[in-house]
């Protein structure tokens, strides 16, 4: 039987395809078992943004835990009882299942603290225990403040024990993983729990060579070739993360292979692509989506989208950690010392420019007039860019009283940058849909640059949407059109500046049309003026 893809959980590695992890692996058993194994293992907690294959990665290593017969290994999933908000009924979930595991009938069925610690004693265990806990920081603050305080009192209590081996010790708890989004415990923790003896174990998305060696994986057992190109665009818009990884590799392999006999194309990636974009369901994005729409963290995401201005990634940043945890955001760093918020995928930014267009913009209104003459914007070959623009500036100006009355705003009373993008998007969408013509939006960089790609008569056009600043962002901004240009195989782009308004003089200065002679490339400034933003 031929292994599968698989985005629902934690992959089967008798049925799925999946990347070994060897490495990482390694880390976390070396930590839970120590260097010295007589010394005792290590308190670590087992860290990272949803959907990276935490849970996975510890079952493995958990089954080789447990072929180990010097200690007992326990993993303990508290997915049921997160909304437990009593101490002592979580207390005695935990020793009920330690109970049910190890086969010890008679175990304590605790529900104080005092009693807990007493379960890991010699009293009570027969061998060092590694115990596993998942979804640990899914509980409630009240509950993880004592859990945490009774670990790292036994934790101390064998580290006065310096003298004994590890099954020796009166506590035979020989290490404890806690399991994850945020499992570095204290980000949001009022109370200012004391559980500072853990190490720290990162579990991070899939690298291009592991993504790779899944899809070589397949065509070895399947004899189905995949074009190298396929890969390289799926870990480009996924970045690695497993569960859209995973969920492609379904798509393409299985959903929509109907001729197994012929090579996956990038044809058929573009098929897979635009459903995944528009039309098919999954738990993984929409629940992203959902993360991101929350108050208040709907304003930092909305801020994101600025062209103007990066955003420094900060840990211990509210919005930061929660949308960061909730696989929403990610860090771009850029040099030895700078730290940036990006999103953490093109996709997952395309699926919510996608979303926010259609909830900020859902209606366009009238663009021109029924008869008007249209033929120096297009034709039945070509568009002219710089006065589709001119007339989005029109129209813009001329509704912006609604099309702006309800539009979100920041704190000082202005409108967010970005709904000007999703305006001239939903624009650009409505004027060419009776032509035929197709517009997406692009993010070369995941943070910072928007650009808006028209596919129109089998020709591309390309518009780089930024927000004017001054003029040593203008020049930079040229140069980063040239370079966008370059990468799509274009030989011309629109830069399209928005600014609130702009004379003739400067207009004539500015719009002047600039050619990169190293890159072959030509770049139309445009400005559009978008009134007050107040």
């Amino acid at each position: 039987m031929m292994r599968k893809f698989s985005s629902y959980g934690p992959v089967n590695t008798k049925l799925n395809y999946y990347a070994p992890r060897k490495e990482l692996s390694e880390r976390a058993y070396t930590q839970l078992i120590g260097e010295d194994p007589d010394e005792g293992g290590h308190f670590i907690t087992a860290w990272g943004p949803r959907q990276t294959g935490k849970t996975w990665l510890m079952q493995q290593v958990l089954f080789r835990l447990q072929e180990d017969e010097r200690f007992d290994a326990v993993k303990i999933n508290l997915q049921s009882i997160t909304e437990q908000r009593d101490i002592s009924g979580v207390l005695k979930y935990i020793s009920e299942a330690l109970a049910d595991t190890l086969n010890i009938p008679d175990i304590v069925r605790t529900d104080t603290p005092e009693e807990f610690e007493a379960l890991f004693s010699r009293k009570v265990l027969d061998k060092p225990l590694i115990l596993i806990l998942d979804e640990f920081d899914n509980l409630s603050e009240k509950v993880i403040a004592p859990l945490v305080k009774s670990f790292r009192n036994i934790y101390i209590s064998r580290q006065d024990q310096a003298g004994k081996i590890s099954g020796e010790k009166n506590y035979l708890l020989h290490s404890l993983a806690l399991i994850g989004v945020r499992a570095v415990l204290g980000i949001e923790n009022v109370t200012g729990s004391p559980f500072n003896v853990q190490r720290s174990l990162y579990i991070p998305d899939l690298t291009f060579k592991e993504v790779q060696g899944m899809f070589d994986w397949y065509q070895k057992e399947s004899g189905q070739m995949i074009e190298t190109d396929v890969v390289e665009r799926l870990f480009y818009e996924t970045q690695g993360q497993p569960g859209l990884t995973c969920w492609f590799g379904e798509l393409l392999t299985e959903t929509y292979n109907m001729q197994t006999d012929h090579a996956i194309t990038m044809d058929d990636f573009e098929e897979v692509y635009a459903d995944a974009i528009d039309v098919l369901p999954n738990n993984n994005i929409l629940n992203i989506i959902s993360k991101a729409k929350q108050t208040p963290y709907k304003s930092f995401v909305l801020e994101m989208f600025r062209t103007d201005a990066k955003i420094r990634f900060r840990y211990d940043n509210q919005n930061i950690n929660f949308l960061y945890m909730n696989g929403v955001v990610s860090r771009e760093k850029i040099g030895r010392k700078g730290n940036y918020v990006k999103f953490a995928c093109p996709y997952i930014q395309k699926r919510l420019f996608n979303c926010f267009a259609d909830d900020l913009v859902p209606q366009t209104g009238r663009l021109h007039a029924p008869f008007e003459d249209l033929s120096d914007t297009v034709t039945d070959k070509n568009l002219n860019i710089r006065n589709l623009l001119g007339r989005y500036q029109d129209y813009l100006l001329k509704n912006r009283s609604w099309l702006l009355e309800n539009a979100p705003r920041r704190s000082d009373l202005r409108i967010y940058e970005a709904v000007y993008h999703f305006n001239l998007y939903m624009y650009l969408q409505a004027f060419l849909r009776s032509r035929k013509g197709v517009v997406y939006p692009e993010f070369p960089t995941g943070n910072g640059q928007i650009d808006l790609i028209i596919k129109y008569q089998g020709k591309t056009y390309g518009i780089e949407v930024k927000s004017y600043t001054d003029k040593p962002g203008y020049h930079e901004a040229l140069d980063q059109a040239a370079r966008y240009a370059k990468s799509l195989g274009i030989s011309e782009i629109t830069l399209a500046f928005f600014i609130e308004a702009i004379d003739d003089d400067n207009r004539c200065k500015y719009e002047a049309v600039y050619t990169d002679k190293k890159r072959g490339v030509t770049v139309h400034p445009v400005f559009v003026e978008i009134g007050s933003r107040e």
